[in-house]
């Protein structure tokens, strides 16, 4: 007699395929606070017994890591922004691949400190590739692993530089941060921009409040975006 449904002694069973992970991407302009947000929302999701594993871009993994300092030292500026949009397509074809891919299918949550949507602002809306060659890049780099949600950290551009130029100290600025105040209000205005075209990924949050207060709106759009309970 044939029996089914059980295996029989001493046979192992198939292990459950875990859940796929969360993917939580952070954006914004120039000393927005993405870092320290970044870190206070991985504590908190730790606190709750979570894996999380906290990256960035351009980075994320050896490769992007090297392409990383090529990008911000200027070193492919003259080369024009297609150039660097295909750089940054390189990085995080790598950074998916590596780090992010593999975290989300064990069944982490991935926190990144930018991704996609900085390459559609910083080279498509201010350094004006094609909207159709940074979504075919994007195709490429991405593949199926999209966030989850956005949470776009919103600061007036003057607050902002001013931020930053105090975290940089006597250092000196990379890439990005030494443009002028009027390319950085274009990006502020291009990050609101595909918010607004796509409500259901991004939550926008006023990041000129007190960080007390910013890292508590954060936690408040996670948890009420991804099904968690506000409070422990």
């Amino acid at each position: 007699m044939t029996t089914t449904g059980h295996p029989a002694s001493g046979e192992s069973r198939p292990k459950a395929t875990p859940a796929r992970g969360r993917f939580v991407t952070f954006e914004g302009g120039e000393g927005a606070g993405k870092s320290s947000r970044v870190a206070e929302l991985a504590d908190r999701l730790r606190r709750r017994g979570f894996e999380v594993v906290v990256t960035r871009e351009p980075g994320g993994s050896p490769g992007a890591e090297a392409v990383r300092r090529v990008l911000l030292s200027g070193a492919a500026e003259a080369f024009g922004p297609l150039a660097e949009a295909i750089l940054f397509a390189a990085a995080r074809a790598d950074h998916v691949d590596q780090t992010i891919r593999p975290a989300l299918m064990r069944g982490a949550w991935v926190i990144s400190d930018r991704f996609h949507d900085s390459t559609r602002v910083y080279q498509g809306a201010t350094g004006d590739v094609p909207a159709d060659r940074v979504a075919a890049l994007e195709e490429i780099a991405v593949d199926d692993v999209r966030p989850d949600l956005t949470i776009l950290l919103d600061v007036p551009v003057e607050i902002g530089l001013a931020r930053a130029a105090a975290r940089r100290g006597d250092a000196v600025a990379d890439r990005f941060e030494k443009e002028e105040e009027k390319i950085h209000e274009r990006r502020r205005r291009a990050f609101l921009a595909l918010a607004r075209g796509e409500p259901k990924r991004f939550v926008v949050v006023d990041a000129a409040q007190d960080p007390a207060t910013v890292a508590d709106a954060v936690w408040y759009g996670v948890c009420s975006r991804l099904g968690l309970a506000e409070k422990d």
